[in-house]
């Protein structure tokens, strides 16, 4: 099993990273926010699924551009480290809200991602308080994202009864189960890396108190 480590706050790397606001990557998780509700309007108003799927087809591109541009050109930054997981989740929250309003998805698959992430949110707010960083993204996590970044294109390729939609369809499902259970999976690792972090806490605390 491939596990989280999660380390003290003091030397979580976002704290070491440059304050700049400026810069190519920024710009670009920008814009991919921007687009979000763009992207959500497209896929419930006209249900213009063509220009849905290029956002979504920029937002992964610059998703993976914003990454390479910040590392070969040292534009990392604190905004950076903010920006680009929020686009990323708000991207999937919108798809995952639109997919479920047209019966693309049930509701039932919406909310144990949602909820995931909702458990996620609480064990980094628990980590934080008791002085940890968040725990180090794994290869199950990668691969939970690299899946659902597939399948939600393949998944708007799939609606409808042209011969594409149909090859599309079982490709897309493999994608969306494949990533919907690495997903959770990821998602408990958090939870019993944060339960031991917190435990060991507690228990330095005691024994702390005990020689006092």
């Amino acid at each position: 099993m491939v596990e989280e480590r999660v380390r003290p706050a003091a030397t979580d790397d976002v704290e070491e990273l440059p304050d700049r606001l400026w810069t190519v990557p920024n710009l670009l998780s920008v814009i991919r926010l921007a687009l979000v509700p763009v992207f959500l309007w497209l896929l419930l108003g006209p249900k213009a699924d063509g220009w849905a799927l290029a956002i979504l087809v920029y937002a992964g591109v610059s998703d993976w551009a914003d990454g390479k541009i910040a590392r070969l050109f040292d534009q990392t930054s604190r905004y950076g480290a903010v920006l680009d997981p929020a686009a990323d989740r708000l991207y999937t929250l919108a798809t995952v809200v639109a997919f479920v309003v047209r019966d693309i998805i049930p509701w039932w698959i919406a909310a144990i991602l949602v909820g995931r992430d909702l458990m996620v949110g609480v064990c980094i707010w628990l980590l934080g308080r008791r002085g940890f960083g968040t725990p180090e993204v794994t290869y199950i996590g990668k691969a939970a994202t690299f899946n659902l970044l597939y399948a939600m294109p393949l998944l708007l390729l799939a609606q409808g009864g042209s011969d594409f939609a149909t090859i599309a369809r079982p490709v897309a499902y493999a994608f969306a189960i494949w990533g919907g259970a690495l997903f959770v999976w990821s998602g408990l690792l958090y939870l019993v890396q944060t339960r031991a972090a917190l435990g060991s806490a507690s228990k330095l605390t005691a024994d702390t108190s005990g020689r006092a």
